[in-house]
């Protein structure tokens, strides 16, 4: 009898190479710089706030929109950064994470032969995510190495079938941010089109040098053709809870919800319940981009001992090396071998475009304990 058989809806994709590069810095005993998630505690008083919301019974479904409270607060933190109203009730949607706003956003407005143009080098879900769909990704490179959008080259890109624009800032993996003439040169591009944006801004409060977040947030002419998505696992250190949220126009939040309510439906109360108080307290999140921007030059003042050569991070957990000085091998062999003979795991850069353009750098995360850098860097310094 013949067995059932699948085609796969994502032939291309295989295991990722956070994966292979966690699993080899686990099976050798190196420092894993790889992929982006702290090892260093993250507040008391938020897990004491998710434990107490659990002893006082906070342990059933929430609403599928999220918990109340936290969506207010929430409004009123945007309304404080950006100066901008939004409707805790018809615009925010809380999810498991960053990564399945982006899917879900993706999933409520793509159809098939839409086209989407996606900047490289890109976080690894965007691409399967608008394949699955059946769209199609329209890829341009950032301009290396200071990683900017060419906004000629995107307006030479559009095309009658141009659906969507997917933006990321603070970028991962490269640390780079968009800025107010990025955000008018969108304005001037998607204006009189049916042209759809997406933000993924999970890194928003992790923006370095005091330089404001230029959120689509601020601008209520792309909001309302905007699905904006955020991380409270990224920005509070807690990446194992999966929690973020959506925010959109009423209309594209209605859509949304249609799609989030078959998938997830409700997301973990006590976290949500524990948040609506901890972000009362502003410092909570204004204070989060001076404690990470202390990493990223607490481990640049490390690594200038070393031969790499460091490209601007201004924002995120991350920070890129180029190794011109060391090697000339792909990026790739270059991140398993230092893993194999010194002890450190970094992602190659080559992994986040579809054709792995190779410009010879590595990604560190510098979201670690200090004796956590220290080591790493004494390894590196020995290459």
């Amino acid at each position: 009898m013949p067995t059932p058989g699948i085609v796969s809806k994502l032939p291309d994709v295989g295991t990722t190479i956070f994966t292979v590069m966690s699993s080899l810095a686990a099976e050798l005993g190196a420092v894993n710089l790889g992929q982006g998630f702290p090892d260093f505690p993250m507040s008391e008083k938020l897990t004491g706030l998710v434990s107490q919301a659990m002893r006082d019974g906070y342990n059933q479904y929430a609403h599928m929109n999220g918990y109340k409270p936290l969506l207010e607060t929430l409004a009123e933190k945007i309304e404080s950064l950006y100066e901008t109203r939004i409707n805790p009730d018809t615009q925010i949607t809380i999810t498991p994470g960053g990564t399945y706003a982006i899917y879900t956003a993706l999933t409520t407005v793509l159809r098939p032969g839409d086209e989407v143009i996606v900047f490289e080098p890109a976080y690894d879900s965007y691409i399967p995510n608008i394949g699955i769909n059946g769209a199609i990704p329209v890829r341009i490179d950032l301009q290396f190495p200071d990683y900017r959008v060419d906004w000629e080259l995107v307006r030479r890109k559009i095309t009658p079938k141009t659906r969507m624009i997917l933006l990321n800032t603070p970028h991962n993996p490269t640390g780079a941010i968009l800025r107010p003439e990025d955000m008018r040169q969108l304005q001037e591009i998607v204006k009189d089109t049916r042209i759809l944006i997406h933000s993924d801004e999970v890194y928003e409060h992790l923006i370095f040098d005091e330089i404001p977040h230029s959120s689509i947030l601020r601008y209520p002419d792309l909001l309302e053709r905007s699905f904006v998505s955020f991380s409270f696992g990224k920005v509070y250190h807690c990446t194992g809870w999966k929690l973020g949220y959506s925010v959109s126009s009423p209309e594209f939040t209605k859509e949304f919800r249609k799609v989030h309510q078959f998938n997830c439906f409700s997301c973990h109360t006590p976290s949500q319940v524990a948040l609506a108080t901890y972000l009362k307290d502003k410092e909570t999140y204004l204070s989060l981009g001076a404690f990470l921007q202390k990493k990223r030059d607490f481990f640049a003042r490390l690594m200038a001992g070393t031969k790499f050569t460091p490209l601007p991070s201004y924002g995120s957990y991350f920070q890129l090396y180029r190794y011109d000085r060391i090697s000339d091998e792909p990026d790739k062999d270059f991140a398993i071998r230092i893993t194999k003979e010194y002890g450190v795991a970094a992602i190659p850069v080559s992994a986040f475009y579809q054709e792995e353009k190779d410009d010879h750098v590595i990604r560190f995360c510098f979201a670690k304990k200090e004796e956590t850098l220290e080591n790493a860097a004494e390894r590196l310094m020995k290459i």
